[in-house]
Order: C-alpha cells, then sequence, then structure tokens
C-alpha cells in the first residue's frame, strides 16, 4: 500500500527524491531509479511499486537531482552514481536488505554501484547493453561486474539489446516479448499491455521470493 510518504535527499549532485510504496510487514527494499529519457512514471517501475509490496516488499522510487531539479537532460554517469550513493542511507536507513534497480540508465547506475553500497541484488530493467544501432559500443561490462545476485527483464525488440545480445553471465534474463524499450509491445503482437506488465512483474516476484529465504 503507498504511503505517499515522499523524502527529499540532499546529495553532492543536488536534491533527490524518494516515493515510498511501503509494505506492511516488509523484509526487504527494491530501490529503483528510472531511465534517461523519463522519471518513475513509466509502467514497469510503477507496475512492481504497486503489487511488490504485498510481497513484503517495501519499494522506493527514486528521483534522481536532474528530474527534481526539473531539467531535461541527465547528466554523466559519474555524476548519477555520486547522487545515488548519496541517498543511499535513506534507502537503507529502515536496517533491511536493499536490493538495487532500475531500468535504462538507471539500471546500469545499480549494477555500478551496488557491490560497494551493500546491496543484497540487483534488479536491471530495460538494461541499454549498447546505443541503437551500435553494438560494438558494448555496456555488458558493468552488468557482469555487479558481482551480485542479478536479474535482466528485457523486451523482446529493445534497440538498446534485444535479449539474444546480451553474453552468457552469472545473472538471470526473462524476456518481454515483443516490448521495445520501454515495454511498449505493437498491436500486431496481440499482446495487452496488462500481459506485458503481468509478465515483468511476476518475473521480479519470482525471483525475489529466495532472496527472503
Amino acid at each position: 500500500m503507498r504511503d505517499n510518504r515522499r523524502a527529499e535527499i540532499e546529495t553532492e549532485a543536488g536534491t533527490a527524491r524518494i516515493t515510498w510504496w511501503s509494505a506492511e510487514e516488509p523484509w526487504a527494499v527494491l530501490a529503483l531509479g528510472h531511465g534517461a529519457g523519463g522519471g518513475i512514471e513509466t509502467r514497469d517501475l510503477c507496475a512492481i511499486a504497486r503489487t511488490l509490496p504485498a510481497d513484503g516488499v517495501t519499494v522506493a522510487l527514486v528521483e534522481q537531482p536532474w528530474r527534481v531539479a526539473g531539467k531535461r537532460l541527465a547528466p554523466a554517469p559519474k555524476t548519477l552514481d555520486t547522487a545515488w550513493r548519496g541517498l543511499w542511507p535513506a534507502l537503507a536507513e529502515p536496517g533491511l536488505p536493499v536490493v538495487a534497480g532500475g531500468r535504462s540508465a538507471g539500471a546500469r547506475v545499480a549494477c555500478r554501484t551496488a557491490g560497494e553500497l551493500g546491496a543484497v541484488a540487483v534488479l536491471a530493467l530495460a538494461f541499454p547493453l549498447h546505443p541503437p544501432g551500435r553494438p560494438e559500443s558494448s555496456r555488458a561490462a558493468e552488468l557482469l561486474g555487479a558481482g551480485l545476485p542479478t536479474l535482466v527483464v528485457q523486451g523482446g525488440n529493445d534497440p538498446f539489446g534485444k535479449p539474444a545480445e546480451f553474453p552468457e553471465g552469472p545473472y538471470g534474463m526473462v524476456e518481454v516479448p515483443a516490448a521495445d524499450h520501454g515495454f511498449a509491445v505493437p498491436k500486431r503482437a496481440g499482446i495487452t499491455e496488462e500481459q506485458t506488465v503481468m509478465t515483468i512483474t511476476d518475473a521480479v516476484r519470482k525471483w525475489l521470493r529466495p532472496l527472503r529465504e
């Protein structure tokens, strides 16, 4: 159940914001950052925030300082990492295991910083393996370097990297059929948005359950 609690956190990169979707009896916190082209209102982040509290997972949707400030362009990855490090104590404050995650650029931030910050796992939604049309500019090292249990949830038609393009590694992969980078599916695919969202949330719920044991 969402408790409408928002907290603004001062970081070296500016003021960040956390919106909490709290479980009644939480056993973990799932922190999710947004991508470079949007905020926390994307279909995947919203669906997870609505669904996971019923499983005892409090979801923290994190807005980077550039979004809080109303800017249109994301800063350099180093600045995104600085902000994430600065707000991490607020995510860990409940004293629960924290799963670091995000979509697109937010997934990259989580992968780069999860180990040093003490996260127990990483959730990478729509991981941007490479810029569209430039498979030679791979970011696989970020994903493979997380060093923690990791789940990638990837659209089957994502121009930033289709599931088959990902290298083998110690992570799980769930494909969202026919979906693009925003997990949108063309009408000709015969798949509804509800089905797509359920694929995402079911995958995350199934993956998190063993972490509780």
